[in-house]
């Protein structure tokens, strides 16, 4: 291991990072972009002329390579801030909500880049990031709330926290239904997306039709309900909602009845 005061120079040889800013200099190129990097890290010029056309191939830029940075887009910035950030070979990878603002196809390129770095490289890549489909691609979670961390594990291992299983229907009520729906025998948890209904059950095979049943008989109109599997997004609502309600309890003053003395 090493002494993060005493081996700053060897830590940071060993980690690549990229900012939630972009922080690549806009009149430069894509070329110079890169090799002002490889400056800082003290990369060889005969590995400069090696792994540059190697990084930008990777990330897709190599027909890109005389254009200024500040002239690509959002997406093309953050791939040429990956090939940046690896230009010194490092072992571990930080990356700060690093597709945020970028648009949905170059976001799913960008993981795929991810994707065959771990394979191919055996990185150790850590990322900080707002959307739960994309926490989902990794191998291992911490879920924050509020500052503290909340729960760690796989993607299975969180999902599998959240009490009972899952519905989906879409009602042609949707205010209507929410309201009449949490209030039924078996309901644990509702929770809204777009013009569906996602309902917690204690049991999945006895609700389905009681509450199909309720809805018919109130008025309201719906769809098949029908089971989906709990994704990293329900788990993250449902857990932040638990640890909420249990602040809550930790904070109401205790009374005689209680048990106080």
């Amino acid at each position: 291991g090493f002494d993060s005061m005493d081996d700053t120079y060897e830590i940071r040889e060993r980690i690549g990072y990229i900012a939630q800013q972009n922080v690549l200099p806009a009149d430069l190129t894509v070329m110079e972009n890169m090799q002002f990097f490889a400056s800082i890290h003290s990369v060889s010029a005969a590995d400069q002329k090696q792994r540059i056309p190697e990084l930008l191939g990777f990330a897709g830029l190599g027909n890109f390579t005389n254009r200024l940075s500040g002239r690509l887009s959002g997406g093309m910035k953050k791939k040429l801030a990956l090939a940046c950030s690896l230009i010194h070979e490092p072992r571990v990878v930080l990356l700060d909500e690093p597709t945020l603002g970028v648009d949905p196809v170059s976001r799913r390129e960008f993981w795929n880049l991810l994707g065959d770095l771990r394979a191919e490289k055996g990185l150790t890549i850590f990322v900080c990031t707002p959307y739960m489909d994309e926490a989902e691609r990794c191998t291992q979670i911490g879920l924050i709330s509020g500052g503290e961390l909340i729960a760690t594990g796989t993607p299975g291992q969180l999902k599998a926290l959240v009490p009972g299983q899952l519905l989906e229907f879409t009602p042609t009520d949707l205010v209507a239904a929410q309201q009449h729906v949490a209030g039924l025998d078996g309901v644990l948890e509702v929770q809204t997306y777009g013009e569906k209904l996602h309902v917690f059950v204690d049991d999945l095979a006895q609700r389905t039709g009681q509450l199909a049943a309720a809805l018919t008989a109130a008025g309201i109109g719906h769809d098949e309900l029908h089971p989906i599997e709990v994704r990293m997004e329900e788990a993250f609502i449902n857990l932040v909602q638990r640890q909420n309600e249990f602040l809550s309890d930790a904070e109401k003053p205790t009374t005689l009845s209680e048990g106080a003395t």
